[in-house]
């Protein structure tokens, strides 16, 4: 098996966390969603890691152990640190990238996948941010629960918040929240420390909606290999945005995973691998499914 590396590094003048395998074949670059960080991709890593795969996850500008966000638009930022990072593990590989990126990740991934500037094989978006109207965020921000403790006046215990965030996480980004193990949950509330925690999560997410609709996009310039995967029972972010991406790539295959939520990579582990190796060794356009 592939030993894990966690190191520290600088992007684009950015400090971030990684997560790297130093294994074989067409390197993978795994992004995040918004408020998560590298480690929701740990179970895909541990497959990988059998495989002897490599693959590298980072901690975005912003979430995470990574540096903070610059003032201004954020999606350029996170452009900028995302393309930096192709052109460095492409390098050190000496072959394209294949980026793959869950919600936020997945508008990233898109919006790299535009470039014809950088050495990308292929894109892989898993439930994509920013193809429909968003809604998401409101599903976050106008839970009843979450909203009922922050307006509480009196301070709150930390256990009281991290129980509450808890449920939040669980119950809209997972289809069986209670088959997820609770270390996945403790280390997304890690990152999110009381009320200020929960509060600058907040105040991130109402920063990066605007910059998140169908004009964050230019999906007539993607010319890379994509393959588009999404949890069929996904709250967050419905599958149905699917059909903006093949309104303008035809071409493009999708997979949709059945008994699934908005985080394949944790829910679905073993078959977003098989998916992301599948797509790999190809590097080539598919039919649409």
């Amino acid at each position: 098996m592939e030993p894990l590396f966690e190191h520290v590094t600088e992007v684009d003048g950015r400090r971030t966390r990684v997560l790297e395998l130093e294994g074989h074949g067409p390197p993978l670059l795994l992004l995040h969603g918004y408020g998560d960080s590298a480690d929701t991709w740990r179970p895909v890593l541990a497959e990988l890691g059998m495989r002897d795969r490599r693959a590298v996850a980072v901690d975005l500008p912003g979430y995470g152990k990574a540096s903070k966000l610059g003032p201004g638009a954020v999606l350029p930022q996170l452009d900028a640190f995302a393309a930096e990072l192709v052109e460095r593990i492409a390098a050190e590989a000496g072959e394209p990238v294949v980026v793959v990126g869950n919600s936020l990740g997945g508008a990233l991934a898109l919006r790299l996948g535009e470039r014809a500037d950088l050495p990308i094989a292929g894109i892989v978006p898993i439930a994509p941010a920013g193809l429909e109207m968003p809604r998401w965020f409101d599903l976050i921000e106008h839970d009843p629960v979450l909203r009922r403790v922050l307006a509480l006046p009196l301070p709150i215990p930390n256990q009281v918040l991290k129980t509450t965030v808890s449920a939040v996480y669980k119950r809209l980004v997972f289809h069986h929240p209670d088959r997820i193990e609770a270390g996945v949950v403790n280390t997304f509330c890690s990152h999110h420390h009381g009320r200020a925690g929960v509060a600058a999560l907040l105040a991130a997410g109402r920063r990066l909606l605007p910059e998140l609709g169908p004009g964050a996009f230019d999906l007539e310039r993607v010319a890379v290999p994509m393959l588009l995967v999404w949890g069929a029972r996904d709250r967050m972010i419905p599958p149905s945005g699917a059909r903006v991406i093949l309104g303008a790539l035809p071409d493009t295959t999708v997979e949709l995973i059945d008994d699934c939520g908005h985080c394949p990579q944790l829910e679905a582990a073993e078959r977003t691998v098989e998916l992301l190796l599948g797509f790999a060794r190809t590097r080539a356009p598919a039919t649409a499914a």
